[in-house]
């Protein structure tokens, strides 16, 4: 794997190792085999990688947050590929917010849909 030129990169760079990891046997890729279980193997790590996290940060130190951190985004991207999206999407979701007041977000995704 090359050096990424930016942060945007590492995450694009390791979803695509990820996506090649589909082709590779059960047995010889932890990403394989995990893919190959199906959505609820995925969701099952992601929810312990986020238990793991939560535990380091009560505990507050800070290289075990980053350390669980990263192992939380790499199981979120396993997940991300299972349904064919992209962690640029993601990032696209996070830029489209800047600017907008998290309690104005909150309200819009709180409010029922317009009459027709």
């Amino acid at each position: 794997m090359n050096a990424p030129e930016s942060r945007d990169d590492v995450l694009a760079v390791l979803a695509e190792v990820i996506a090649s990891r589909r082709a590779s046997s059960p047995d010889q890729s932890y990403v394989a085999r995990l893919l190959h279980k199906g959505t609820d193997a995925i969701l099952k790590k992601v929810g312990e990688e986020a238990t793991e996290l939560v535990m380091a940060a009560k505990d507050g130190e800070a290289d075990q947050i980053i350390y669980e951190t990263a192992d939380l985004w790499f199981h979120t991207l396993v997940l991300l590929e299972q349904f064919g999206l992209k962690p640029q999407q993601v990032l696209a979701e996070l830029a489209r917010r800047e600017g907008v007041s998290g309690l104005a977000e909150f309200a819009a995704r709180s409010a029922p849909p317009p009459s027709p």
